[in-house]
């Protein structure tokens, strides 16, 4: 992606549709939610066609409260948002970790048909389930565990990850899981060799040019603050990891923990456009692009590949379509990607700065990416 096509548009781009849908994300920051408060305080919109970034805008708030009760913070103190700023991207991690996943399948160190328990012994009582399950979540593990809380160190939770029972049979039922992926994390790292942040940089960052994507954590000063985790005893949290799991095993984890920009995601979603392609190489082969890009469930309605979510109205808005994937993240991040048109609507938001109790933020995906569709047309 040329940095020269940052500010011109292609012909056939509506701005005043563009507008509407920056209006749209910035009102979500000054009109009462339902909460009662608005429903986030800041936001960066960027939105990707024909090889060109064709909008982007910050607005709003990197930092704004001092605590989880939304006391505002005085003017000096408070922190804009700036197209530059770096966000917690939360779930959105599991898109690289499972792009690893697609690489190694591809080069034919992994098997997605075998038993996880012949990578990882350790994965007891769970003969059944196999590498794609774990892909797909339908492996039947529980959606969550608080590693963070009831478990004393890195080890330990690692450990109650492999052991935990299952709570469907495998294969049976769809349950969105940080434990699937935590589990992948651990079957990548057995068959390399390599700890998952160097497989990411090495295997993804690297070569994309993603210079602002790194796991754990990030210059405080550059980032969005997430929220006042109380509970944990973390305070207002900026510049680590806002998910407890993750920031308990040391801010590298398969389902949370890295940080990026608006920017550094458009790169990666331009190499889907691009078929897997990227200056100076190939991030993903024929099969490996497949493994991303193709639907692997068959359920209407949760279109799901070994590495994104599929036609996703939701929160896709009308750039929802069977050609378009994407990934939602905790924080309020957002990625959508439609394959066939050569578009992306990318939202990060910091949503749950200073809690998490302001409601879903869907519609302004939404919003968003129906807006980036209408803009393109066709």
């Amino acid at each position: 992606m040329d940095d020269a096509y940052l500010t011109a548009r292609p012909a056939g781009v509506d701005d005043h549709v563009l507008r509407l849908g920056l209006d749209a994300v910035r009102r979500v920051q000054v009109e009462p939610g339902p909460a009662g408060v608005p429903l986030l305080p800041g936001a960066v919109a960027l939105a990707l066609y024909d090889n060109r970034v064709v909008a982007r805008e910050a607005s709003g708030w990197a930092l704004a409260y001092a605590d989880r009760d939304g006391t505002p913070l005085a003017a000096e103190q408070r922190v804009p948002m700036t197209p530059e700023t770096v966000f917690d991207i939360a779930s959105i991690t599991k898109v690289f970790t499972a792009l690893v996943l697609a690489q190694l399948v591809e080069e034919g160190a992994v098997e997605l048909d075998r038993p996880v328990v012949s990578y990882l012994p350790e994965f007891v009582d769970k003969d059944a389930v196999t590498v794609e399950q774990l892909a797909l979540h339908t492996s039947g593990l529980p959606w969550w565990l608080p590693l963070w809380r009831d478990w004393p160190d890195r080890n330990a939770r690692l450990a109650a990850v492999l052991r935990c029972p299952l709570e469907a049979p495998a294969g049976t039922r769809y349950t969105y899981s940080d434990l699937n992926l935590i589990t992948v994390q651990l079957l990548l790292e057995h068959v390399t060799g390599q700890t998952l942040d160097l497989l990411v940089q090495q295997r993804i960052t690297g070569p994309l040019g993603m210079c602002r994507t790194t796991f754990g954590r990030a210059d405080a000063t550059r980032c969005a603050a997430t929220e006042d985790e109380y509970d944990a005893g973390r305070g207002m949290v900026r510049g680590e990891v806002h998910d407890e799991n993750a920031w308990s095993l040391g801010g590298v984890s398969g389902h949370a923990g890295l940080f990026s920009t608006a920017d550094d995601l458009a790169r990666l979603a331009q190499c889907l456009i691009d078929d897997g392609r990227y200056d100076g190489g190939r991030l993903l082969g024929e099969c490996g692009l497949s493994l991303a890009t193709t639907d692997r469930r068959g359920v209407p309605g949760e279109g799901r590949s070994l590495v994104l979510d599929i036609d996703r109205p939701a929160w896709m808005g009308a750039l929802s379509g069977p050609r378009t994937v994407g990934h939602t993240g905790f924080t309020g991040t957002s990625l959508a990607v439609d394959l066939d048109r050569g578009a992306a609507a990318i939202l990060l938001t910091n949503r749950v700065h200073p809690s998490r109790e302001r409601g879903s933020i869907h519609p302004v995906r939404a919003a968003w990416a129906t807006a980036v569709a209408d803009a393109i047309g066709g």
